[in-house]
């Protein structure tokens, strides 16, 4: 049955309301700091599981990194809202405006640069191979050639470990026997636990953490790579939010804020370049 002319103003304001519903649940986040201030919400995406950058204690997301993110909802006076994802899932999101910008330990690499616009760095990891303490076999870097190495999908850690197993070939004839990706770093600690994994490759802020809570039951047999600088990611688009990020960096510095939570969270404060920090080609 077609509806009549006289109904038709309620199907309209209807029609607006059904409308104006949707486009809440299907928020674009980002754009510029006003439009932050409007929503009353800082929306940031995060992988909880990078100690003590980021982690889960008690059911709640801490860390350094959850530490400035509370100072600059203050500084907006706005609400936080951060979300836990997998790694996998973050750099896309941003791309689709899912997030603000991405609050999580993402290493710079010259790739990423040219997609997405990093801030200015708030820390450095190495990847290290890491086995059972228990392990006589396996003692430097090149004894994974012909053993099951294991590291995060789509880590930085990832192609370094890919690199290398060509290596081995080149050099060998023969490169690891399997390289296998897991979700979450901490699974990787899991599989090498259990014998899934002969060798992990880690980053070796959640590696020393680990290793402080279980002392003896890993060992650093090597290191994999250069060092990598560790940033949070803006969408290109979002200028003002990189700005902000950095700006509220610098401030925090100055004021000697930063080095304190540095000191919280790390036992010591960080020497990291606040310029010449992004590779050639970078956004």
């Amino acid at each position: 049955m077609k509806p009549t002319l006289k109904f038709l103003p309620k199907l309209l304001v209807s029609f607006a309301l059904f409308a104006g519903i949707h486009g809440v649940v299907n928020a674009q986040f980002g754009g510029t700091i006003a439009d932050i201030k409007s929503r009353g919400v800082l929306t940031v995406g995060t992988e909880a599981a990078y100690e003590p950058y980021e982690f889960i204690e008690n059911g709640k997301v801490v860390g350094y990194g959850r530490d400035i993110l509370e100072y600059m909802a203050a500084k907006l006076g706005v609400k936080l809202d951060q979300q836990n994802l997998p790694f996998q899932g973050l750099l896309p999101g941003l791309l689709a405006n899912k997030f603000d910008f991405v609050a999580t330990s993402v290493g710079i690499t010259p790739e990423r640069a040219k997609r997405f616009a990093f801030t200015q760095p708030i820390g450095i990891v190495y990847s290290q191979f890491v086995v059972k303490n228990s392990n006589a076999q396996i003692s430097k870097a090149e004894d994974a050639q012909g053993k099951v190495v294991g590291t995060q999908m789509g880590s930085m850690a990832q192609p370094m470990v890919q690199e290398f197993d060509k290596s081995l070939k080149a050099k060998n004839g023969q490169g690891m026997k399997e390289i296998k990706l897991f979700q979450t770093y901490p699974d990787v600690s899991l599989a090498l636990s259990n014998g899934t994994i002969d060798m992990g490759v880690l980053p070796s802020n959640v590696l020393a953490v680990q290793m402080r809570k279980e002392p003896n039951v890993f060992k650093v047999i090597g290191d994999l790579g250069e060092p990598r600088l560790l940033a949070w990611v803006t969408n290109p688009k979002d200028k003002q939010v990189r700005e902000f990020i950095n700006q509220t960096f610098e401030e925090m510095r100055a004021s000697g804020k930063l080095a304190e939570l540095q000191k919280k969270w790390f036992g010591q404060t960080l020497q990291l370049p606040t310029s010449g920090f992004l590779p050639e080609g970078a956004l």
